[in-house]
């Protein structure tokens, strides 16, 4: 499609995307990508050179050039919008019209319509995406699964989830639009197109568009999405401030600037979220190569307890409170089993754990993947809250934490195994066959995984075989190690599938793991060559 001057979409066309993808919302989608290309890519330039930085020994510490802004307590965030005021139990999941469906229905008070760790960002889902949450807010959404013949149909607007869109993070790109010839922005893609359809549909509703920001590194890209803001509600009419987004602090440079990236926001500010898992792989990815000192125990064995994500949790309920803005927990990825109680009964007492855990630390709500531990987590947080939407006046001013405390990754405990190297090939393999063939949210072992899960099993093997570890019940991690072990896995997998084993997808899913993760360089973010593989 061409049509509007420096406008191309390159993408085909199906069923109703010219419902999407009118000339309008690509007006409105150029013109952000203009304004703010370039500031973009100068942030993430500045990524690169921070890295750099910490690759040649530096360190990360809270600014100094920033301290006014700390030091100053007469600041608070915008009071919270409509349908933002309590969020005791949040949802995430893709876009597609059955978890359309069942999000909204699933009494949950949020639901995350993810874009982005949870979807993969085929053309398909990127579009149709869009059009099942327009549809969903005119109420026209329905679903018939092919398979089972069951039927899918929203419940009345009172009883449905606010919706809450993430977009992709700043480092993606949409290439089946292109402006001036130069992909635009996944990020301004995701939000533009959202917020052109559906912002007024949302305010009609008496809620708002609402938004969940990931990947931010620091406060000058939540400056940059504030800016974005202004220009969109500018543009259509909108009163600046109706916007409302909740920032995921899922990267280690981020924790260090958490109040100033609440400032920045801070009239279209909904929150802070603790995206545990990225954090995890923040960490990993910022202090790769520098030797065991910041090399973490296997994946499964890390836990909240440790003390660096003690730090990272409780600064950032304090940082929240101190400024009037929800601070809103992580996620819960177990999925019930319809044949093992066992398990279940076994996955609900730490999920039940967990979430009293974060409801006790002060958190206002927190994150599941499935429906059913819905009930689960709003059992917990209602016996903290009672009739109260939030605990946003507990100040948590007992909380003092030091960078030397956020940056205390030697003391977590834990081993790394050669179970725990297997497992984290397995789990990446079978993750990335699944994503390559169009679904970000995948069911292994139990656990609703998405991409920080792939993240870190990958970025855990490169660091053990730079930084030359060695399992605790076997040899040196090597290049040769992994890939015996690669081999092994896969065969594994292949005989547990047997005829639903996906041969091309599997051949794509190892040559991409070992691509990023036997290579020499360390590559900033899987999902990136992994999306150049994709049509």
């Amino acid at each position: 499609m061409a049509g509007l001057e420096g406008i191309e979409v390159t993408g085909p066309f199906g069923d109703r995307y010219e419902e999407i993808l009118t000339p309008e919302a690509l007006g409105l989608l150029a013109l952000l990508q203009r304004e703010f290309g370039a500031r973009r890519a100068e942030l993430l330039a500045a990524r690169a050179e921070r890295q750099r930085g910490l690759s040649e020994g530096g360190t990360l510490d809270f600014l100094p050039e920033t301290a006014p802004v700390r030091e100053d307590d007469s600041w608070r965030v915008a009071e919270p919008a409509p349908g933002l005021v309590d969020r005791r139990v949040e949802i995430t999941g893709p876009t597609d019209r059955k978890m359309t469906i069942n999000a909204l229905n699933s009494g949950a008070k949020v639901w995350l319509a993810d874009f982005e760790d949870a979807n993969t960002p085929l053309w398909t889902n990127m579009v149709e995406g869009q059009l099942n949450l327009r549809d969903a807010l005119d109420r026209t959404l329905d679903f018939t699964d092919a398979r089972t013949g069951r039927s899918y149909a929203l419940k009345d607007d009172a009883e449905l989830a606010t919706i809450v869109v993430r977009p992709r993070g700043w480092h993606m790109e949409e290439k089946h639009v292109l402006v001036d010839g130069e992909p635009v922005s996944g990020s301004l893609f995701d939000f533009g197109l959202y917020f052109f359809h559906s912002a007024r549909r949302q305010i009609a509703k008496g809620k708002g568009p609402y938004f969940y920001l990931p990947k931010m590194e620091g406060h000058l890209e939540a400056r940059l999405w504030n800016d974005v803001f202004d220009l969109a509600q500018d543009t259509l009419g909108i009163p600046r401030g109706t916007i409302r987004a909740t920032v995921l602090i899922e990267t280690i440079p981020a924790a260090f600037e958490m109040e100033e990236i609440l400032y920045e926001l801070r009239d279209h500010s909904a929150g802070l979220n603790a995206g545990r898992w990225d954090y995890l792989f923040s960490v990993i990815k910022k202090f790769r190569d520098r030797g065991a000192g910041f090399v973490l125990p296997e994946r499964n064995a890390i836990t909240m307890t440790a003390p660096f994500m003690r730090a990272y949790t409780e600064l950032l309920v304090r940082t929240c409170h101190k400024r009037g803005a929800h601070a809103i927990g992580g996620m819960a990825a177990f999925i019930p089993s319809r044949r093992d109680e066992e398990v279940n009964k076994v996955a609900l007492e730490k999920v039940r754990a967990d979430k009293t855990r974060e409801s006790g630390d002060g958190f206002d709500g927190s994150w599941v993947a499935h429906p059913d531990l819905v009930p689960v987590c709003r059992e917990v947080f209602d016996g903290v809250l009672g009739d109260r939407p939030n605990q946003r006046d507990r100040l948590r001013e007992d909380v003092r934490v030091a960078a030397s405390d956020l940056l205390n990754v030697a003391a977590t405990p834990g081993d790394i195994t050669e179970a725990g190297l297997r497992n984290n090939i397995d789990v990446a393999l079978r993750y990335l066959a699944t994503w390559l063939d169009g679904a970000g949210a995948v069911a292994i072992h139990n656990l609703m995984e998405d991409a920080a899960t792939a993240e870190i099993s990958r970025s855990q093997v490169w660091q053990w075989i730079y930084n030359g570890i060695s399992l605790k019940d076997g040899p040196k991690v090597t290049k040769e190690l992994v890939g015996r072990i690669l081999e092994e896995e896969l065969a594994g997998i292949r005989a547990e599938l047997g005829e639903a084993f996906n041969e091309p997808r599997y051949n794509q899913a190892v040559a991409l793991f070992k691509e990023v993760t036997l290579a020499d360089e360390y590559a900033e973010f899987l999902t990136t060559p992994a999306y150049e593989r994709m049509e």
